[in-house]
């Protein structure tokens, strides 16, 4: 029954197509990428969405698309939406036959907390990685791997476990792409993917995320961790059609404790290495499997999407008091996007409904209630060169009464509404080459707060510095960034690019 609806949408699609290859979708020419900058954030929270939904991380936190440049479309200012990536087919005899690119990076990454964390190390990252970014394409096939050669001077091991990316090798993209059709695309292996209008805020998003590289202080492109999936997109001039579908979960790489300190519900406190969350991974092939899928087009400038999940919590959305482990119960999302320009800026509307589908009357105090989850943007230049994104972030518990009723006697109550509020402010000085930006979050209702201060120095075409933050407080240990006050942190980075 699971693959029954995708295999109707993708007959729909085939009809349309009959009468001919419609045209893309206006803003669709171009493929945007992940930018990354941000964190189980509160759940609903998560960006830099590099991109860009954690003890449980905050979910709804990436970045959405970019609204493309025109006459009557305002740019997105810089850092403020996330770049398109061109998919494209190649027929057999073209120019690009036998094309291969090669590029990437190495660079050295420190860091530190500036207070004492009992349960942490001192370091909050000390790693040197190697990048490789390679495009072959050959005939109607386009072939993209990316790898990190990784020593993470901090790691326990350096066993490869390409699941979690620990160990000397992180592969990040190994996918193949082709065109069959002239109204169709398919991609196949390891790929970084992401939709959704938030920026390091994600609701319609359920693509796995690396929170513990956020909050250390990696480049926020590893904000956004790889899926093992197969990507269906089809084109038509009525509706456009997204499928990703994963044979085995992708969970979140999550706040554990091994690199990351966190509030424990069953400590009673703040725990870390002394005490790392051991989950139970749903974990087989084509029985725990994620369906997802969008449907979007645009009327004029305005950019529409549906969307739809069905799956698992990404980050542990529950406890098995039998076992002791953190579990991720059954979900499904339901969801829609909008975003126009207006004014001199544009705006953005994000819904989604998530459904837990093991606890739909919010009676079981060991799994996640269902949330209605709401999201509102808007980011202009508000000077030359200077420019400024504000949103506005709704979770709100379902059966509120019941989950007060159930929970038990010593544990932290979560607000009915938890409200949150963001801004990014970006400024390009020295002939662009060097850019500031800060990217606060406010929660009044957790009272707690999460700042991420950011410089880069682009020297030359191949070296690049930059040095940053992630700074957290709150008045309470067991709100969502409250748990990570004694995680604050500096680091610097050199790069070099080839």
């Amino acid at each position: 029954m699971r693959l029954l609806l995708p295999v109707l949408l993708i007959s729909s699609f085939s009809v349309l197509a009959q009468a001919g290859e419609p045209a893309l979708p206006e803003g669709l020419e171009e493929f945007e990428s992940p930018s990354l900058d941000e964190p189980a954030l509160p759940e609903g929270l998560a960006d830099d969405s590099a991109a860009s939904d954690e003890a449980e991380l905050p979910g709804g936190i990436e970045r959405g698309n970019k609204i493309p440049t025109s006459a009557q479309e305002p740019e997105l200012p810089e850092g403020l939406g996330e770049e398109t990536l061109v998919e494209e087919g190649f027929e057999a005899g073209s120019d690009k036959e036998g094309f291969a690119d090669l590029s990437g990076f190495w660079e050295v990454r420190l860091g530190t907390r500036t207070q004492d964390d009992r349960f942490e190390d001192d370091r909050s990252i000390t790693e040197t990685r190697l990048q490789f970014d390679l495009e072959h394409t050959l005939g109607l096939f386009n072939l993209h791997l990316v790898s990190d050669l990784v020593y993470d001077d901090l790691a326990d091991t350096h066993e490869i476990k390409l699941e979690t990316g620990q160990g000397w090798i992180d592969l990040r993209e190994a996918n193949l792409s082709f065109t069959p059709t002239s109204f169709m695309d398919v991609k196949i292996g390891r790929q970084i993917l992401t939709w959704g209008t938030g920026d390091l805020l994600f609701i319609n998003d359920l693509f796995p995320k690396d929170w513990q590289a956020f909050f250390i202080g990696r480049d926020v492109e590893y904000l956004k961790a790889p899926s093992d999936a197969f990507k269906l997109a089809f084109f038509s001039g009525v509706m456009n059609l997204d499928l990703v579908y994963t044979p085995r979960f992708d969970t979140d790489r999550f706040i554990n404790g091994s690199r990351i300190s966190y509030f424990s519900p069953l400590a009673g406190g703040i725990a870390g290495q002394n005490s790392v969350i051991d989950a139970v991974n749903p974990d087989n092939t084509f029985t725990d499997d994620e369906l997802a899928i969008r449907l979007y087009r645009n009327f004029g400038a305005i950019e529409t999407a549906f969307y739809a999940y069905n799956g698992f919590w990404k980050s542990p959305g529950g406890f098995d008091p039998l076992t002791g482990k953190a579990v991720f119960p059954d979900l499904r999302v339901y969801g829609a996007s909008l975003r126009s320009p207006v004014g001199k800026g544009i705006a953005n509307l994000e819904i989604g409904y998530y459904d837990s589908r093991m606890d739909r009357n919010g009676t079981n105090p060991f799994i996640n209630n269902s949330e209605f989850r709401l999201l509102i943007g808007y980011e202009r230049e508000i000077a030359k060169e200077l420019t400024m994104g504000l949103q506005y972030y709704l979770e709100r518990i379902s059966d509120y009464s019941a989950y007060e009723a159930s929970l038990p006697s010593g544990f932290p109550t979560r607000d009915h509404n938890r409200h949150l509020f963001t801004l990014r402010l970006t400024k390009l000085t020295h002939n662009q080459n060097v850019i500031w930006s800060v990217f606060a979050y406010a929660s009044p209702s957790d009272k707690d707060f999460y700042l991420r201060p950011h410089v880069t120095y682009k020297i030359d075409d191949h070296w690049t510095m930059e040095a940053g933050g992630n700074i957290f407080g709150g008045e309470r240990e067991y709100t969502f960034f409250g748990q990570f006050q004694e995680n604050t942190n500096l680091y610097a980075a050199i790069r070099y690019s080839f």
